[in-house]
Parts: structure tokens; C-alpha cells; sequence
């Protein structure tokens, strides 16, 4: 059997991504783009916390995270400050330009996700997100 679930869900994720920076900056969010909206979003939630925790929770390899971050202090979104806990350490914390975007950023979210989910049943939507975790859970155990 021939299956595409891959290739759809990568096609949703670029789709969702052009169509979400777009819903940003129409909403006159031009400080961060989507991707880094995942780190705020995480950030938004926990703040304080050390890169390792962050790359777990947003699911970005440090490398990649780290350059993002970089950006996102130049923006002066976030700050890098010393871990009381671990003077080797530094912990990710958000200025206040970057909590004054939260409640913006979740109404755009918001209607993100209802765009998700045009035409379907409160059902489906259950059903669906079960089977997305489930492929999930199925390609974490790999990583």
C-alpha cells in the first residue's frame, strides 16, 4: 500500500508556515516570524529556561535554536543571563517587548487553528489529533 502521510504532513507544515507569517504581519506582528513564534509560545509558558529544555520543548536541534536566539536577542526579544544554579549556565528569558506581543501572537494563533480545522467535526478534530499523536509517539521512540 502506498502511503503519503509524510509528504501531506510536510505540505501542511509549509503551507500553515507562509500562510501563518502572513496572518502575523497582517496583524502587525513584524517582530518575529513563525518559527520563532514557537520559541516565544514555549518562552511565553517557561520562561527562564536553560537552551537544553527549550531545543526539548520546541523540538529544534541546539545548533539551530542557538542561531535563532542569536536573532531574537538582536531583536530584543530575549535576554541570555546567568543561571543561579550553574555559573557555566545561561538561562533564556523574555524582554518586555516580546510579552507585550503574547496576547496578539495567541489570537493569531487561534485563528490559525480554527483555519486547521474548517469543515470538521468536533470528532474529527479528537480523532485526528489522536492519530498525530500517535505518529509522533511512533517517531520519537526513534529519535
Amino acid at each position: 500500500m502506498e502511503t503519503k502521510g509524510g509528504y501531506l504532513i510536510s505540505r501542511i507544515k509549509q503551507a500553515g508556515t507562509r500562510i501563518f507569517d502572513r496572518m502575523l504581519a497582517a496583524s502587525g506582528i513584524d517582530a518575529f516570524n513563525g518559527a520563532q513564534g514557537r520559541i516565544l509560545y514555549v518562552l511565553w509558558q517557561h520562561e527562564d529556561i536553560s537552551i537544553s529544555s527549550l531545543s526539548a520543548k520546541t523540538s529544534l536541534a541546539n545548533t539551530t535554536l542557538t542561531s535563532m536566539l542569536d536573532r531574537m536577542e538582536n531583536s530584543g526579544l530575549i535576554v541570555r543571563k546567568p543561571d543561579p544554579a550553574d555559573r557555566r549556565s545561561r538561562l533564556i528569558a523574555l524582554t518586555d517587548k516580546a510579552k507585550a506581543l503574547q496576547h496578539d501572537y495567541d489570537l493569531v494563533s487561534q485563528q490559525m487553528n480554527e483555519r486547521y480545522y474548517i469543515g470538521f467535526t468536533e470528532s474529527e478534530i479528537r480523532q485526528f489529533e489522536a492519530y498525530l499523536q500517535r505518529v509522533l509517539e511512533n517517531l520519537e521512540k526513534e529519535d
